[in-house]
C-alpha cells in the first residue's frame, strides 16, 4: 500500500502547487501516472508465476498482486443463483433436457477418431480458431496429420496442415502441440484409450491435462471432458460432477449480467489487470457461481436436473452469451420514412416496401440493441441459429435470463493479455526515466 500512498501524495502536491492546473502541472502528472503504473525499476522486487521469477511489472502491480480481490470484492449472491437456477430448470423441461445435451455434429467419425481429433487440437482453439467440420475434414483427407508421433517429429507441419500456423501466438501452438503429443506418447495410448489408463476417473484425467503445459487450461480441459461424456465416447465415468462450467468470456459475461456474481466497481481494463489477477480471480469465482446455481437447481428439483454443472456451458455459453445476449434486434429506415426492426444487421433492404411490393428501396441501419431492451426482442431470438433449429412445441420467444438481469444489460466481461508472448507482459517492460516501451497490439 505504500507505494500506492506514495503515488497519490505525489498527484496532491503536483495539484497543490498548480491549483490553476496549467500544462506544465499537467505534464507532471501524466508522467507521474505512467511511471506508477507502467514503469520498473532496480529493486522493485519478484513474483513467482509459471515456476518462473518475473521482476514486478510496475509499482502499481505489486499494489494490484496484493490487493485486487480486496479492491473487487467479488461476491456470489445466492438469491440471483436460486432465479437463474429456476431459469435453466424451466428450459431443462420446455426442451426435455436436449438444450444442456445439445453439441456440435461430429460429421460421420467414428468415437475413437472424435476423440482423437478433439484430444489434439482443442488446446489450439484460442477464441474458436477452427470448426470441428473443418478438422474432421482434415483428418477425413489425412489420418496421418493427426498423428502424436508426425506430431512430435513436425509440429509446424501439422498447425500449417489444421490451418491455424499463421494465427496468433504461434510460438505458444508449437509448445502445445509438441507436449500434447509426448502426452499420449507417455501414457503409451490412443485418446480414446485415456480413459482406461486413468480407471475411468475423469477428473484426475482433466488435472492431468491441465498440468502437462500443453495448452489446457481449466476452461479447454473442462470442455474436452465435457463434450467426450456428453457425445458417449466416454461412459461409466467418476469424477463428471467435479467438471465445472468452462469460464470464458460469455459465461463471465452471463454471470455478470444476471448478476450471481457482483463486484464492488465495474471491473477495470486489461490494461490494467497487469498479469492478469483480475481475470482468474473472476474466472473462478464465475465457475464456484455457476457451480452454486447448479446444486440449487438439483436440492430444488432432483428428478429434472443435469449430473454436472459443465452440463450448462453450452446452452449458457453458446446459447445466452452467443446468440441471446447481444445487440442482434437492427433498427432500420428507408427514404420513404419506414422504420422498422429486422434480425440481422447485413439486411440492405427495405423490408416494409419490399412487402408492399417496391422493390429495391435501400435501408439504413438507425440504431442496435439487445432483443431483452425492447418488447419486440422476439424478432431476433427467433431468428437465431439455436431457436430456428427447436421443434416448433420448444421455441423461445425470449431470453430465458430477462426478467434477472434488470440493469446490469450492459456489464462487460474481463479480457486478458497473455503474461508470456511477444505481445505478453514478460515482453512489455519499461525502465523509469528511460521513456517508450511497453505492450504492443
Amino acid at each position: 500500500m505504500k507505494e500506492f500512498t506514495a503515488f497519490c501524495q505525489s498527484l496532491k502536491d503536483i495539484i497543490d502547487s498548480h491549483p490553476q492546473l496549467d500544462i506544465e502541472g499537467a505534464r507532471k502528472i501524466v508522467q507521474q501516472i505512467n511511471e506508477f503504473l507502467y514503469t520498473t525499476h532496480p529493486d522493485i522486487g519478484t513474483i513467482e508465476k509459471f515456476g518462473n521469477k518475473f521482476d514486478y511489472f510496475s509499482d502499481f502491480h505489486k499494489f494490484w498482486h496484493k490487493y485486487h480481490k480486496e479492491i473487487l470484492n467479488c461476491e456470489i449472491d445466492e438469491y440471483i443463483c436460486e432465479k437463474v437456477a429456476d431459469a435453466l430448470h424451466s428450459i431443462f423441461i420446455q426442451t426435455n433436457g436436449k438444450a444442456f445435451t445439445s453439441i456440435y455434429d461430429t460429421c460421420g467419425l467414428s468415437d475413437e477418431d472424435v476423440c482423437r481429433v478433439r484430444f489434439l487440437t482443442a488446446n489450439q482453439d484460442f477464441r474458436g480458431s477452427r470448426s470441428f467440420s473443418f478438422l474432421a475434414d482434415v483428418f477425413e483427407c489425412d489420418n496421418a496429420i493427426f498423428d502424436e508421433n508426425n506430431i512430435l517429429a513436425e509440429p509446424e507441419d501439422f498447425l500449417k496442415k489444421i490451418d491455424v500456423g499463421v494465427l496468433s501466438q504461434n510460438d505458444k501452438r508449437l509448445k502445445y502441440a509438441t507436449n500434447i503429443a509426448q502426452f499420449l506418447l507417455t501414457h503409451k495410448c490412443t485418446p480414446y484409450e485415456l480413459l482406461e489408463k486413468y480407471n475411468r476417473d475423469i477428473y484426475t484425467l482433466r488435472n492431468d491435462l491441465i498440468a502437462c503445459n500443453a495448452g489446457y487450461g481449466n476452461k479447454k480441459a473442462d470442455m474436452f471432458v465435457r463434450d467426450m461424456v456428453v457425445l458417449g465416447i466416454w461412459q461409466n465415468v467418476t469424477g463428471f460432477e467435479r467438471i465445472n462450467v468452462a469460464s470464458d468470456v460469455n459465461t463471465i459475461k452471463v454471470a455478470l449480467r444476471t448478476g450471481i456474481i457482483r463486484t464492488a466497481i465495474p471491473l477495470v481494463s486489461s490494461f490494467l489487470d497487469i498479469f492478469c489477477y483480475q481475470y482468474e480471480y473472476i474466472d473462478e469465482m464465475n465457475a464456484a457461481a455457476w457451480r452454486r446455481v447448479w446444486e440449487i437447481w438439483t436440492q430444488k428439483y432432483p428428478q429434472e436436473s443435469i449430473s454436472s454443472p459443465c452440463l450448462m456451458d453450452y446452452f449458457v455459453y453458446n446459447v445466452v452469451g452467443r446468440q441471446f445476449c447481444k445487440e442482434s434486434l437492427i433498427f432500420f429506415a428507408c427514404p420513404n420514412g419506414h422504420v422498422f426492426k429486422w434480425h440481422s444487421s447485413r439486411n440492405t433492404t427495405c423490408q416494409v416496401c419490399y412487402k408492399q411490393g417496391i422493390r429495391r428501396v435501400p435501408a439504413s441501419i438507425v440504431r442496435k440493441c439487445m432483443p431483452c431492451e425492447d418488447e419486440e426482442g422476439f424478432i431476433a431470438i427467433q431468428n437465431t441459429e439455436y431457436v430456428r433449429a427447436l421443434p416448433s412445441g420448444q421455441k423461445l420467444t425470449e431470453c430465458p435470463f430477462t426478467a434477472i438481469c434488470n440493469d446490469k444489460k450492459h456489464l462487460r466481461p474481463p479480457k486478458s493479455i497473455s503474461i508470456m508472448g511477444q505481445t505478453g507482459w514478460q515482453s512489455a517492460y519499461a525502465n523509469k526515466g528511460e521513456g517508450g516501451g511497453g505492450l504492443m497490439a
